[in-house]
């Protein structure tokens, strides 16, 4: 499978170990765009129960340029899941190499990573409420991208 999923400079390691069994579990690659807001080490994972961790297909970027300057070489498009958005993910029309971003649990992202994504979506949700927690998003997006493009594991 080529989709990935990439988690821009986590807060919460407890939701980056989520994010990282379900791409172990569903056959996604992970990025981790850092730095991250705690010890992002395989010990630390190990430590906080991450027994996935053999399981993922990781890469790590040192920062969001690093991250960038390896995503345009390989031509991938970057769909940023955002409550900003007003295009929901359900209408749009993933392809196999996309990336799918999530932002800090904290903060989201800079105006830089809205600027360079190429699509910007959101997940609907009933009015007055902020956000999903990321590792839910992820598995909704995750979700619905591997039913379009025909990846769903079996």
């Amino acid at each position: 499978m080529t989709l990935r999923i990439a988690l821009y400079e986590p807060d919460i390691p407890q939701n980056t170990g989520t994010v990282l069994r379900l791409c172990a579990c569903l056959g996604v690659e992970a990025h981790l765009i850092e730095p991250a807001g705690f010890p992002a080490s395989d010990r630390a994972f190990r430590r906080a129960g991450m027994d996935y961790l053999d399981a993922v297909a990781l890469t790590r970027h040192d920062s969001w340029r690093a991250f960038e300057t390896w995503r345009r070489r390989e031509g991938y498009r970057l769909v940023l899941f955002t409550t900003a958005a007003t295009a929901s993910y359900l209408d749009y029309r993933f392809e196999p190499d996309d990336i799918l971003l999530f932002g800090r649990e904290s903060a989201g992202v800079p105006e830089a990573v809205h600027a360079a994504a190429d699509a910007r979506l959101l997940i609907p949700m009933r009015p007055g409420l902020r956000s999903l927690n990321v590792a839910i998003a992820a598995a909704m997006a995750a979700g619905e991208a591997l039913r379009q493009i025909g990846e769903v594991p079996q």
